[in-house]
């Protein structure tokens, strides 16, 4: 160091300092923004949706923040402010070998894919609802369902085409056009009735998947996985009265308020 303050002719203290100064990190960017405001607003939406990954309580975020005018919020923060403070949810991963699904389920207009399913729910008593749905395979609606807590049967399943027809395009006779309705191979989905109602008075024509290929119909199969974390699994479900009481309202915040990825 001293010689080379001989050499420019400068005091050795003074290049100390530059050293030091330049050795100094200088935080670049934005300054970091107040936090718990945030925090607080995600505590509170968790509270309401405790299913809730960082992904979808970042799109209720930004849909609070739009509706009360106020600034939009980086998903990326919404992810390390909640990896921060341990509200993230824990992964969960799928064990076994899987069928390989290469197709695409997913449409691009309206009422051209119905997709069907059924699942049931245990209560603290022992009883099982039994549900089946129609969904939409272009904006994700929940058409319609059928609930019991007796087993779903092929009556049900022609109910449930009905409903669904007269929800969305009210009461025909037939339908205008083609729609394609996507089932597995249960029997109340390949019973004779069933595709008689569908193929010839109604107008749907039946898909059924492939055998042991639930990712065939992984629309309905990510529906199921989704209702039974997000309001299932965390409401009281003492009794299937209880249960049956509740799913109006399930499947009512479902269309009208749950994020959708593929949406948007």
């Amino acid at each position: 160091m001293k010689s080379i303050s001989d050499t420019l002719g400068v005091a050795r203290s003074n290049l100390a300092v530059q050293a030091a100064a330049k050795r100094t990190r200088q935080r670049r960017g934005r300054r970091p923004q107040p936090e718990a405001e945030l925090v607080t607003e995600i505590k509170a939406l968790i509270a309401g949706q405790p299913a809730y990954g960082y992904r979808r309580i970042h799109a209720l975020l930004q849909r609070q923040r739009r509706e009360q005018g106020g600034t939009a919020v980086n998903v990326k923060r919404v992810y390390r402010v909640m990896k921060a403070n341990g509200l993230l949810l824990e992964r969960h991963t799928v064990s076994g070998e899987q069928r390989r699904h290469n197709g695409r389920i997913a449409v691009d207009r309206p009422d051209r894919r119905w997709c069907s399913d059924g699942f049931e729910i245990g209560c603290d008593n022992g009883e099982k609802v039994r549900i089946a749905f129609t969904l939409d395979c272009c904006d994700r609606e929940a058409i319609s369902w059928v609930a019991t807590t007796g087993g779903i049967d092929s009556s049900d399943i022609r109910d449930l085409m009905i409903e669904s027809v007269e929800r969305r395009l009210g009461l025909v006779d037939k339908l205008p056009q083609p729609i394609e309705w996507l089932s597995d191979n249960g029997s109340p989905n390949i019973a004779g009735e069933t595709r008689t109602l569908a193929l010839y008075i109604i107008g749907l024509v039946p898909c059924t998947t492939p055998i042991q290929s639930p990712q065939s119909n992984g629309m309905a199969e990510a529906f199921v996985k989704t209702f039974k974390r997000d309001y299932a699994r965390v409401s009281a479900k003492p009794d299937a009265a209880s249960v049956l009481r509740q799913l109006d309202s399930w499947f009512e915040h479902y269309n009208s308020v749950h994020p959708h990825k593929a949406l948007g």
